[in-house]
């Protein structure tokens, strides 16, 4: 099976998703958080703008190196958790597939992280390996940002292209680190069909392991409908 090369892939980019499902109380904090850069920056450069205007050319200089960086620091939102993706590929007959793997994962808060074609986003497999073969334990990582919690819900969907799009799954693992962050290790037990000739007839498989109690029955509830439908709560595309 040839797949495309890794040239798709924009390490760093994301794509932030309306939060949908969070409470409202959880919403409004969700939104200081995400808007109080601008804001800060703004009355910062204001401040520093005045403040330069009142002093000597070296103080200039030295608020303007000042500004420099805080742009930088304020702008900068460089991936920093590394997350590891192991994917079995049943030894079923024709359990394998052409097609390519799109992965969601989310935290109990319906933070997530969305990995378009595994493959390309972080195949480790070596130049020529066939990935997704019967029988084949594929693994891929790369970087991105970190989440809330540790992962409790996973979307895996076949995009169902290629001459065989079948595809049998007994399993997805996936692990997670970060910088003075715990790594922390998810087991989705899949044995499933992926594919529009065998039941279930569905080319995605949703798995979620978050919360019991009562509070998370209701983000789990919550989440595995944004999960199913393909809408999110905060989603970053790495």
């Amino acid at each position: 099976m040839t797949k495309s090369s890794p040239t798709d892939i924009h390490l760093g980019q994301y794509t932030k998703i309306a939060r949908d499902f969070f409470t409202p109380k959880k919403r409004k904090l969700a939104n200081i958080i995400s808007t109080i850069k601008k804001p800060l920056l703004y009355i910062t450069l204001s401040k520093a703008s005045l403040m330069a205007k009142m002093t000597s050319p070296s103080n200039t200089l030295f608020f303007s190196l000042l500004l420099s960086l805080f742009i930088t620091l304020a702008f900068s939102d460089d991936p920093d958790c590394v997350y590891t993706v192991y994917v079995r590929t049943g030894s079923i007959l024709k359990g394998g597939t052409d097609s390519n793997a799109n992965v969601r994962l989310y935290d109990a808060y319906g933070y997530g992280i969305e990995i378009r074609n595994l493959e390309t986003w972080g195949g480790l497999m070596g130049p020529g390996h066939n990935y997704f073969e019967r029988g084949n334990l594929d693994i891929f990582s790369g970087r991105g940002p970190c989440l809330q919690a540790p992962i409790c819900a996973l979307n895996l969907t076949s995009d169902g292209s290629g001459p065989h799009h079948g595809w049998y799954i007994n399993y997805v693992e996936v692990t997670s680190t970060g910088a003075h962050i715990p790594c922390s290790q998810q087991l989705f037990t899949i044995e499933q069909w992926l594919a529009t000739d065998t039941s279930p007839y569905e080319l995605t498989a949703v798995r979620n392991y978050c919360n019991s109690d009562d509070d998370g029955v209701q983000k789990r509830r919550h989440t595995h409908r944004m999960v199913r439908s393909g809408s999110s709560g905060l989603v970053s595309a790495v």
